[in-house]
């Protein structure tokens, strides 16, 4: 085998290191995404029974969005095992409790069980990293290597641009002199 040839089988199944940015993203869309890298259907040897899933680092987990009103309408069920132990949460408490609960929950939910009692699904869910925000700590961020495009295209909000780019903006309708805000 030549030189060029064991480097190549080296960086195919070598575990990269992605990063993913949860700003303004549905939770389903992005769990849908790192489950794909998870399990390694990103790459071109992919097989439901090798292990070639790569590592991924999701960011801004607390500015998750959901459509319309799933804050209040979502609940998460959980039941301690006694009689009437049924415990229920609306998305927003649990987002107060833990910014990055919902994320975990969704990615663990979209990794496939297999066999064994879910042991693939736990060791697969072991190289997801969850951050509230932009803080990474250091030996996480020097293995980065790559970055998943966001599933949902984010368009800038009136809080991105500055005042000088307000200022300049175009006028498309400039009000009469004894016009009257209310």
């Amino acid at each position: 085998m030549s030189f060029g040839r064991a480097n190549q089988q080296w960086s195919t199944f070598s575990k990269a290191w992605y990063l993913l940015n949860a700003d303004r993203q549905p939770p389903g869309k992005l769990a849908d995404v790192a489950a794909k890298y998870l399990m390694g259907m990103h790459k071109p040897i992919y097989h439901p029974t090798s292990r070639v899933g790569d590592h991924v680092v999701i960011i801004n987990a607390k500015e998750i969005a959901y459509s319309g009103n799933k804050w209040e309408e979502k609940t998460f069920h959980s039941h301690t095992g006694r009689k009437k132990g049924r415990l229920m949460m609306r998305a927003f408490e649990v987002h107060e409790l833990d910014p990055t609960w919902i994320v975990k929950r969704y990615v663990y939910r979209r990794l496939p069980k297999g066999s064994y009692g879910g042991m693939y699904k736990r060791n697969l869910f072991q190289k997801l990293h969850v951050f509230a925000d932009e803080n990474i700590p250091e030996e996480i961020k020097e293995n980065i290597s790559f970055v998943i495009p966001q599933p949902r295209r984010v368009f800038k909000g009136i809080n991105d641009y500055t005042q000088e780019e307000i200022d300049n903006f175009p006028k498309l309708w400039i009000p009469s002199p004894d016009f009257l805000k209310r």
